[in-house]
């Protein structure tokens, strides 16, 4: 291969930075692709490389090629993507965070109404386990290379403080209040983080905290937005999160939507067995 490490690439955001192999090859391997078509997917994308190529075109031609190959190899590589899908409002995203600690043991509200000192807030999700209650602020994002910065936690710090000076007043209120949560589907800047660490905040972005963020709980966990489908069309999918349908672990168990959709029994075959496939890697 000619050497094309050097080349920059330009970010959503505007930002430039050097082509990556590792990087590149990682996603792919990341997507359960094997290593013959990593290989492969890697050595052509790697010819296309010019100067100034954006990581959104890279993004898509690797997503055509994967999906070429098998689509659930793209659907799990186009995972953050799909995610930014879970928009144009934040409703949809609170609900998957809401399944994901769901599915993490706790038991969950979205969209509760608490009564702090000063004023009464409406919190995003309410989670309960272990004996304690979790307060979850939710800032999602549907522009890339918008990043969480320090101001988002300190309001939502102080927005949690009001709740818990109120908390322990009230006694229908009979589990402590746990550490505030701030979770985004973008990432953290590193004021953001730092204040969050100084203000007993937990914080969880796409890849925040290290080895335990977003993009890492749902693929443990194997709970995919249904937006992650390459054969679902956007219509389709703004019609099942419209349904309160946000994983594809939902779309198993309620197939009958799919039936809803006027979606043949051929095609229906084939979204089932990538979304169980899916589930399943």
């Amino acid at each position: 291969m000619q050497n094309r490490e050097s080349i920059d690439i330009v970010k959503s955001s505007g930002r430039k930075m050097k082509f990556s192999l590792d990087k590149l090859r990682d996603s792919l391997k990341h997507s359960g692709a094997t290593h013959d078509l990593v290989e492969e997917i890697v050595s052509k994308v790697y010819d296309e490389l010019f100067d100034g190529i954006t990581t959104n075109e890279i993004y898509n031609r690797v997503y055509a090629l994967l999906k070429k190959n098998k689509s659930v190899f793209a659907s799990k590589y186009k995972l953050k993507k799909a995610i930014y899908e879970l928009g144009p409002t934040g409703f949809p995203f609170e609900r998957f965070i809401a399944e994901i600690l769901k599915y993490s043991g706790y038991n969950v509200k979205i969209g509760v109404t608490l009564t702090g000192s000063c004023v009464t807030h409406e919190i995003d999700v309410v989670a309960e386990k272990k004996e304690k209650v979790t307060i979850i602020e939710c800032k999602f994002h549907n522009e890339e290379g918008r990043n969480c910065n320090v101001k988002v936690p300190l309001y939502i710090h102080s927005r949690y403080n009001d709740v818990k000076n109120h908390w322990g007043t009230n006694k229908n209120n009979t589990k402590p209040l746990d550490v505030g949560w701030v979770v985004t589907n973008t990432r953290f800047t590193q004021d953001a983080i730092t204040y969050g660490k100084c203000a007993n905040l937990y914080l969880l972005s796409w890849d925040y905290p290290e080895k335990d963020g977003l993009k890492d709980r749902i693929d443990r966990l194997g709970l995919y937005p249904i937006t992650v489908s390459s054969l679902l069309s956007k219509r389709e999918k703004q019609f099942l999160l419209s349904r309160n349908v946000v994983l594809c672990r939902q779309l198993i168990k309620d197939k009958f939507y799919l039936d809803h959709l006027g979606i043949s029994s051929v095609r229906k075959t084939k979204i089932l067995e990538e979304i169980e496939q899916l589930c399943k890697s």
